[in-house]
């Protein structure tokens, strides 16, 4: 399959999703329709990913499949409004920011970035445990993963292969479009999730996540 019919696909299955989650005429729960709707969106962007790494790694194709992801992202995010939904997309993100960032600190030029990616490694870790208290308090039916998403995976791996003058840019323009996926995820649980204390913990991390946004968008204008 061809990058082209990727985007396609991504963009129809996007749709789907968004449509799945206002339709009120479906017989199945909001939550069972949002979970399907995200997992089939999910199913495209690991598909993506391992076809990108299929085809191998070079700046060119590791560009769409970030650009496609963060489209997928952005979708999936939407969708995620049960307690395993939340909860997975959550701390998948955690997990990649963290490892993005740490790779950041080794590999970035610019000590704007490097700055950044300090911060998020910290605010990131935070959240993490959490979520994770959350959890364990509210005795929920979910465990967290303990490992990324083969989507996420090809944004680390697209960071490890980013040549010393493009990591920085790739590094911000990640960002950008993890945090618009974050911001997506936690004001959508705000607004249609099904626990009180993942939606009190979302309302607290949107403004957070949406200062980091304005941050690396500072960033990304400048690189």
């Amino acid at each position: 399959m061809t990058i082209r019919y990727l985007l396609i696909a991504t963009t129809a299955l996007a749709l789907t999703a968004c449509d799945k989650k206002t339709d009120t005429t479906v017989s199945t729960t909001t939550a069972e329709t949002t979970d399907a709707a995200g997992n089939a969106v999910d199913s495209t962007g690991n598909a993506i990913s391992n076809t990108a790494n299929d085809i191998g790694q070079s700046e060119p194709v590791n560009a769409v499949q970030d650009a496609v992801g963060g489209v997928v992202g952005q979708a999936s995010a939407a969708a995620a409004n049960s307690v395993d939904g939340y909860v997975t997309n959550a701390a998948i993100g955690d997990m990649y920011e963290i490892e993005a960032s740490k790779l950041a600190e080794q590999k970035a030029t610019s000590p704007a970035v490097k700055k950044f990616a300090a911060q998020m490694i910290k605010d990131h870790t935070a959240t993490t445990a959490e979520v994770k208290k959350i959890v364990a308090d509210g005795k929920l039916a979910v465990t967290p993963p303990a490992a990324l998403d083969a989507r996420r995976q090809g944004f680390v791996d697209n960071l490890k292969a980013a040549s010393a003058a493009d990591f920085d840019k790739v590094y911000v323009d990640q960002q950008v479009a993890a945090h618009k996926e974050a911001l997506t995820l936690h004001r959508s649980y705000v607004d249609d999730g099904e626990n009180a204390a993942l939606k009190a913990f979302a309302t607290k991390t949107a403004p957070k996540v949406q200062m980091h946004l304005d941050m690396v968008q500072k960033m990304d204008d400048a690189t």
